[in-house]
């Protein structure tokens, strides 16, 4: 089956050969294996299943969290010429009802939907009428409660899959899950003996930079006049910061863009197609921007408020420089972004072991911001990953320069004058 996986390959996608990777997901997932597979951002984990799907019988279902990220995926399979659809909420219910139909006709190979979209009245009846080969839960880092996306919804996966008169072949995939969120997801769908792929987390092109204690408007200004004409995305903590930085940038007369879930659905799709037809170079957004975005060239990501998590910001950070090409990821901090998000995670309305592992996950962000350890080092580290090096020479830690003084004697002067204030020299 694997010629005919590599002869669709071709045929659909153009590719004459697969990625690292891809052979040995494809291969297992043709022979009926549950799989995991943890793949950098860029790496083409959608090919994995897409494939699959097309030489399996019946119809496959991919799972996926956001409605403009299924739209996409879809748009391009049609433009492929390979039949798929999707089903949410922002159809008409005719046009549902239209799709439904073709659907139990066999006339697609793919469905997309949410995970919500599950628990809908009547829509598990459907799944004992049609030819089930596959369920893909893409992102399924939202499985778990200890990672940074959570979606209570998705916890329902497993069970539905349970109660199929006819078991289909399981995969998940996600950029970014540490060891404990890895063993999360397997647990959370009940994956049967899966066969795990780990791509690595290292995207070598990548310059990741952390910059404190800086007037952080001054700083965009001065970046962005250095890059006239290339594409990048600027990421805020909130809505209001997001309107804010859009504002200061438009009124110098930047070609700039805002995207968050407060705008309008009209407002966000023109945001996001003016940005992937270059006619708009600069996004500044929340982090309602981006998953499943495939935009090549953008050159830089620059974080204006730290994020919650390690997992958060490498996912954000990732899509930059997506065709190989050196990118820059800048980290902004400055002593608010903490009070931010400390009151973003007091603010939920999850239960208090959520808050606590959300709390955990902040302060990992907390010590990436302050560490004096090379940056992509420590982040492989977070993810369960061994660095080749120490010091990987293309981060603001280790292009940075010290010099390093004993200062025992001064610090030793220093806190004697603080225990004795009446003494003088």
């Amino acid at each position: 089956m694997l010629d005919r996986a590599r002869y669709l390959l071709k045929k659909y996608y153009g590719y004459t050969g697969f990625r690292a990777g891809q052979e040995w997901i494809i291969e297992n997932i043709l022979e009926k294996r549950d799989v995991l597979a943890i793949m950098p951002t860029g790496s083409g984990k959608s090919i994995c299943y897409q494939l699959p799907a097309l030489i399996f019988p019946g119809i496959s279902i991919v799972i996926s969290p956001l409605i403009s990220l299924m739209k996409d995926q879809v748009d391009i399979l049609k433009e492929n010429g390979i039949p798929a659809t999707f089903l949410n909420s922002s159809l008409k219910a005719t046009e549902a009802k239209r799709r439904l139909e073709k659907l139990e006709r066999g006339e697609y190979k793919l469905l997309y939907i949410a995970p919500e979209r599950l628990k809908t009245p009547g829509f598990n009846g459907i799944f004992g009428r049609l030819e089930l080969s596959m369920i893909t839960v893409d992102e399924a880092h939202c499985i778990s409660e200890w990672g940074h996306d959570f979606r209570p919804a998705y916890l329902y996966i497993g069970d539905l899959v349970q109660k199929l008169e006819k078991r289909p072949v399981l995969t998940a995939f996600t950029a970014t899950a540490t060891p404990e969120v890895r063993e999360d997801i397997i647990k959370q769908l009940k994956l049967q003996n899966p066969r795990i792929y780990l791509g690595g987390f290292d995207r070598r092109n990548l310059s990741f930079i952390v910059k404190r204690g800086l007037n952080k408007d001054r700083f965009l200004l001065d970046y962005l006049e250095r890059q006239p004409g290339v594409s990048g995305i600027i990421y805020t903590a909130t809505r209001q910061e997001t309107d804010r930085v859009y504002r200061f940038l438009s009124a110098r007369g930047y070609s700039v863009g805002r995207y968050h879930a407060g705008l309008s659905a009209r407002e966000r799709s023109f945001t996001q197609n003016a940005f992937l037809a270059d006619t708009l170079k600069i996004i500044v957004a929340t982090n309602a921007f981006g998953m499943g975005i495939d935009k090549p060239d953008v050159r830089y990501v620059i974080h204006y408020n730290m994020p919650g998590s390690i997992e958060a910001y490498y996912q954000e950070a990732g899509r930059a420089g997506r065709d190989g090409k050196e990118a820059e990821c800048i980290l902004l901090y400055s002593p608010e972004d903490r009070g931010i998000q400390e009151f973003l995670i007091e603010e939920s309305s999850e239960n208090i072991e959520r808050k606590r592992q959300r709390l955990k996950q902040l302060k990992s962000m907390l010590d990436y911001c302050f560490t004096d350890k090379c940056l992509r080092a420590f982040i492989l580290c977070y993810f369960g990953e061994e660095s080749i090096s120490p010091a990987c020479g293309n981060c603001s830690n280790c292009f940075s320069t010290y010099e390093l003084k004993d200062l025992t004697g001064s610090l030793r002067l220093f806190f004697s004058r603080i225990s004795n204030p009446g003494k003088r020299r």
